[in-house]
């Protein structure tokens, strides 16, 4: 692993304004966030945080908050997040305090499901003459390969089931080889890879949970168990 905890130390902030009004961020600024396992993923409804949470993780990393890879810094003009601005990480490892200290020795990929294409087409991955889904797949192949601080923002959204199965695969791989991977997600598929730590975010602020507790799970379950169950209660 390369870091183990993310926290913050605001001054003074108004607990009524976005972000500091997000539960999930007051807790970090109150607690800090520790990282337990390679693969870190963050699940909860829109609007609960967690897309705030990675994208100021890759901001604190050096990462362009508009996507790619820690060889290109700031595509966009856009200034980092006010959460991202205060973001700290204690390093996991001899490799994790020499990417904190030396900005040449990082590693790492910031991919965010809308602003995907164009950073896969600045890495070369020519997303114009594949799928969006194969541009993502391209970007895991060759990107996801070294040991580094890896974000993603539900990637999960251009990816077939079977895509999803091979992202899995690769995240398995890149946590083998010393990555570290942290991901915004809506998807049970990805959230069942073996050995990862799954946090809930909500009003409640973040907890950890099982997979089988999850409430995406439970939902998918039901739904797929019988689908008018919900159906009947959205359409005519």
């Amino acid at each position: 692993m390369i870091v183990e905890r993310a926290y913050a130390h605001v001054p003074s902030l108004d607990e009524r304004r976005w972000p500091w009004s997000v539960p999930c961020v007051r807790q970090l600024l109150d607690e800090g966030m520790r990282f337990t396992a390679p693969v870190t993923f963050l699940v909860g409804e829109n609007g609960s945080g967690k897309s705030t949470l990675v994208e100021a993780f890759a901001e604190a990393f050096g990462l362009d908050p508009y996507g790619g890879s820690h060889d290109w810094r700031y595509a966009s003009h856009r200034e980092k997040s006010p959460l991202g601005r205060h973001i700290r990480f204690d390093a996991a490892s001899p490799r994790g305090r020499r990417m904190a200290r030396s900005w040449a020795a990082r590693k790492g990929f910031f991919l965010r499901a809308e602003t995907a294409l164009d950073a896969l087409d600045r890495e070369g991955f020519g997303p114009d003459s594949v799928s969006h889904g194969e541009g993502f797949l391209a970007a895991f192949r060759g990107k996801f390969l070294q040991p580094g601080l890896y974000v993603m923002d539900e990637p999960e959204a251009a990816l077939s089931f079977s895509s999803c199965l091979e992202l899995i695969g690769h995240l398995d791989q890149l946590a083998r080889k010393g990555g570290q991977v942290v991901c915004a997600t809506h998807s049970p598929l990805l959230t069942a890879l073996p050995g990862a730590d799954v946090v809930e975010v909500g009003e409640h602020g973040m907890r950890r949970v099982a997979w089988r507790e999850l409430a995406v799970v439970d939902h998918w379950r039901r739904y797929l168990a019988d689908p008018q169950a919900y159906l009947r209660h959205i359409v005519d």
